[in-house]
């Protein structure tokens, strides 16, 4: 009789977990940064790029993705993946010193930003880095 209870608290502590790691999935904040660069300011801007993606990573746990690719045929056009937990995560990335830093040190080498809110089809899959 102790282990069914035991088993039942078991399968309940599993779908109350579930279920809040579903809650947390529809609160995250995902969206696509679009980016054209000046092609003189290129390696420039991956190094402060790559620096504020480590930072970030490393520092905020409320970060959960900043994935950056270059166009094969157009590598001055760079998209962002950004995934974080919450509203509040993304409005304390955005404050950190690490991010005005690199909003400053490339203001003049970007072109053109478009910032793209998106839906995850697939919520609970894990990017890893």
């Amino acid at each position: 009789m102790e282990l069914r209870k035991i088993c039942f608290f078991l399968l309940l502590l599993t779908l109350l977990s579930s279920k809040t790691m579903f809650a947390q999935n529809n609160e995250q904040r995902v969206r696509l940064a679009r980016l054209v660069i000046d092609t003189s300011q290129l390696e420039n801007y991956k190094a402060a790029l790559k620096e504020e993606i480590e930072t970030s990573l490393l520092k905020e746990p409320g970060v959960l993705t900043l994935y950056a690719v270059a166009e094969k045929d157009n590598p001055t056009h760079i998209t962002i993946l950004e995934i974080y937990a919450n509203e509040a995560a993304y409005k304390a990335h955005i404050q950190t010193p690490h991010f005005v830093k690199y909003k400053t040190d490339t203001k003049d080498m970007v072109k053109s930003l478009e910032l793209v809110e998106v839906n995850p089809l697939t919520p609970g899959m894990k990017i890893e880095h």
